[in-house]
């Protein structure tokens, strides 16, 4: 055996969960993501996708994928850099800037691309970032990639983010880095207090939109126009898979930053364009975010139904105020039998456990979109509910 093969034949993790028949992941799905879906030739309720607007199988945007693979083949063969910039990844940049509030924009073919690219160009050695503790893990691999002094604060902990601001020189770039909606626990960052040290300090701010868009603030343009911050806020970025209904990602901000980044940012310059089919798509969410607001209506409608259902049902959500609704297991082994009964009875939720969270605060993850029912609702919370309290979570 190899040294490689030796060192990693060791790992056996998943196959004793595996053993117990709970472990939780790749599960096959044989449908179009949607309320319901079909996996393993069983109906399932669908609460594990972060399509929030419901709109991945909306024909509208089914057509727009399949016209641009027409007119522009399945894939570009380059970069954006070279040759794979087509005349649709320009407009889509523009709609996204003019949607967000930025002077441009930059379309990735990833999100996490977007952190992983984006954050070492902006800060060097002699600059500081500092994170919420919660970061997604894209903004975690961004940061490891920049020589810039590390910082972080304790989660929506507004006095020790500014203990952290106090210990950087005050003529060096201050690069602030937190998500708009914290992707497990659904709760928001405090920008209005985040944009007040700001100012404070001379620092810069950089919003994770992926799950505020489409979900907060005006059309859905994301948590920094919810608390009418947009202008305050140096860089936004924001992911298409999610109510975008594709693949991607961007960043938007000052025309300055924008044109560096575009000559800089490896991720952007050394990574084969978007397929038409993705770009396409996005522009077609995006037209139809911005044409049909109701959308986003029914999102908070079905949103708060299911906050006072789980709540009532005894069930721990922490500080949630998004359609992300985290339900509390605190033990790991508890949180992969509870999927696996909350599958045998019709649901599909999603577990979280480190490193996507701490220890002592497993969940598994409820995610809405605009086209559940009250029905479907109510029928999870009871099914949730019935599991949890075989395992002794809840009362």
């Amino acid at each position: 055996m190899s040294l490689l093969k030796e060192k990693f034949a060791k790992y056996d993790l998943p196959q004793q969960f595996m053993a117990q028949g709970v472990y939780p992941y790749f599960r096959t799905i044989d449908s179009h993501q949607d309320t319901e879906v079909l996996m393993d030739g069983k109906k399932v309720l669908m609460f594990g996708s972060n399509a929030y607007l419901g709109l991945t199988y909306d024909k509208r945007i089914v057509d727009a994928a399949v016209e641009a693979t027409l007119k522009y083949g399945t894939g570009c063969a380059g970069s954006r850099l070279l040759n794979g910039t087509l005349d649709i990844h320009v407009e889509l940049e523009k709609e996204l800037a003019e949607f967000v509030g930025k002077d441009e924009a930059l379309c990735f073919s990833t999100g996490f691309t977007v952190n992983e690219g984006v954050i070492p160009q902006l800060v060097g050695r002699a600059d500081y970032i500092i994170c919420d503790d919660r970061d997604h893990a894209s903004i975690v691999d961004g940061r490891r990639l920049s020589f810039a002094t590390q910082l972080r604060y304790k989660h929506n902990d507004m006095e020790d983010l500014e203990k952290q601001l106090q210990k950087c020189e005050p003529e060096a770039v201050k690069l602030i880095i937190v998500d708009g909606v914290f992707s497990m626990e659904g709760d928001l960052a405090p920008l209005p207090e985040i944009v007040r040290l700001k100012k404070k300090y001379n620092a810069s701010i950089y919003v994770d939109e992926a799950h505020g868009l489409g979900v907060f603030g005006k059309n859905g343009r994301g948590v920094c126009d919810h608390f009418g911050v947009t202008d305050d806020i140096d860089i936004i970025m924001g992911t298409f898979s999610k109510s975008l209904a594709s693949i991607g990602g961007f960043v938007a901000g000052d025309k300055e930053v924008i044109n560096y980044l575009r000559h800089n940012s490896r991720s952007y310059i050394f990574q084969a364009s978007s397929t038409p089919a993705a770009t396409a798509s996005a522009r077609t969410a995006l037209q139809i975010l911005k044409d049909e607001p109701e959308r986003i209506e029914a999102l908070w409608e079905i949103t708060n139904y299911a906050l006072e259902k789980f709540r009532n049902a005894g069930f721990e959500i922490g500080e949630t105020e998004s359609p992300i609704i985290p339900l509390y297991v605190r033990d790991v082994e508890k949180t992969f039998i509870v999927t696996k009964l909350a599958f045998d009875e019709g649901i599909f939720i999603n577990p979280v456990i480190p490193p996507a969270c701490a220890p002592q605060d497993t969940l598994v993850r409820v995610a809405l979109m605009a086209t559940h029912t009250k029905e479907q609702v109510d029928f999870a919370v009871e099914k949730l509910a019935k599991c949890f309290k075989a395992l002794g979570i809840i009362a």
